[in-house]
C-alpha cells in the first residue's frame, strides 16, 4: 500500500527527530542536540531530555529554547498525524514547524553569546519542511481576510 501524501509528509517530518538540530563542536568532542536529548560523540554518551532537565535543575539560559523547540515539533507531528488519519489545519502544522525552527535558532544564538558555536541544522531542516509542505498554507494564513 502506497503512503498517501499526508502520511509521506508525516514520515518525512518524523525523520527530523533523527537528525541533530544543533551541532556544538567542543574541544575533544562533538555535542549533538536532538529534540529528544543530547549526544556527546567522544566518548559516546546519550542524555535524554527528561533526564537532562531533571539533573540540570533550571535549564541554563543557553538551552532554554531546546525543550520549547522539541515541544513545538511534537505538536507539529501530532497535527500532521491528525492529517494523515483524520483532518488537519495545515496552517497550524506549518506554523508550528516555523516556530520550532525559530526556537532552535535561539539555542544557537545563545550558545554564540556564551562563547560557543552552535550550528542550527534543525532550524534549516524545520524551515525547509515548513516551506516544502506548507508554503501555500502559511501564505494563506498570513493573508488578511476579505
Amino acid at each position: 500500500m502506497a503512503a498517501t501524501p499526508s502520511r509521506g509528509r508525516l514520515l518525512a517530518m518524523a525523520a527530523l527527530a533523527g537528525i541533530p538540530w544543533t551541532v556544538v563542536p567542543s574541544p575533544g568532542t562533538l555535542v549533538l542536540v536532538f529534540p529528544w536529548g543530547l549526544a556527546s560523540v567522544d566518548p559516546l554518551v546519550v542524555t535524554w531530555l527528561p533526564e537532562y532537565l531533571r539533573l540540570a535543575g533550571p535549564v541554563p539560559r543557553l538551552l532554554e529554547g531546546w525543550p520549547v523547540a522539541g515541544g513545538l515539533y511534537t505538536l507539529a507531528l501530532a497535527s500532521a498525524a491528525a492529517g494523515a488519519f483524520t483532518v488537519e489545519d495545515e496552517r497550524v502544522t506549518g506554523g508550528l514547524l516555523v516556530l520550532a525552527g525559530a526556537s532552535n535558532l535561539l539555542v544557537s544564538l545563545w550558545l554564540f553569546r556564551g562563547g560557543r558555536v552552535g550550528l542550527p541544522v534543525g532550524t534549516l531542516l524545520l524551515w525547509t519542511a515548513a516551506w516544502w509542505f506548507h508554503a501555500g498554507d502559511l501564505r494563506r494564513a498570513l493573508q488578511p481576510e476579505t
